[in-house]
């Protein structure tokens, strides 16, 4: 985005690299998804789980420190390839916001998954609002950036009046499929917790 030209009369080429910008929030706010516990086990709840290991000299994510599975719906194996590490990761796991406590039987850790009580579905989608809103906030900076493009550009003489108005008209509008965008994702996880 910071190296984007607006060009008279070329709305294709704005939209598109608004698309694009808006198109990360989206991955990021995906990514963020999938970090939230639903009813069903899945690797991706511990993946990015950071453990300080090798004597405080490294912090790496789990999955580049062992083999994660999900063998059922409410079980996380994690392997660990090199066994020194497997009291750091437990340690990792207790201290992150998983909300539970890993059985370590010295060659391989597992996260039974207890069933979703009713207050901790509720802490869920807590952090799922917040989330959600973090994910409006970041396509609607995006918007902002555009729309500071526009003006700097109309201001500069460089697009006409007429075409702002037309920029203005497209920017609105592609904010507004993002969020709604943003809006679904939301409440599809919602079901999901609450389920």
């Amino acid at each position: 985005m910071s190296n984007f030209v607006i060009v008279e009369s070329q709305t294709k080429e704005f939209e598109k690299a608004l698309s694009a910008e808006m198109e990360k929030s989206i991955k990021h706010f995906e990514h963020e998804l999938v970090t939230i516990r639903t009813n069903r086990a899945h690797t991706s709840m511990v993946e990015d789980i950071k453990a300080t290991c090798y004597g405080g000299s490294m912090e790496l994510p789990l999955k580049e420190l062992a083999t994660l599975t999900a063998p059922d719906a409410r079980l996380i194996v994690i392997q660990p390839w090199d066994k020194s590490v497997i009291a750091d990761i437990e340690r990792a796991i207790i201290a992150s916001s998983l909300g539970v406590t890993p059985i370590n039987d010295g060659d391989m850790i597992r996260i039974a998954l207890p069933e979703m009580s009713t207050s901790r579905r509720e802490e869920l989608i807590k952090i799922l609002q917040k989330k959600t809103e973090d994910a409006r906030v970041s396509v609607r900076n995006v918007r902002r950036d555009f729309h500071t493009l526009v003006r700097d550009s109309l201001k500069n003489k460089t697009i006409s009046e007429d075409f702002k108005n037309r920029l203005e008209d497209s920017l609105q509008k592609i904010t507004d499929q993002f969020i709604k965008k943003v809006d679904t994702m939301n409440e599809v996880k919602e079901k999901a917790i609450r389920a």
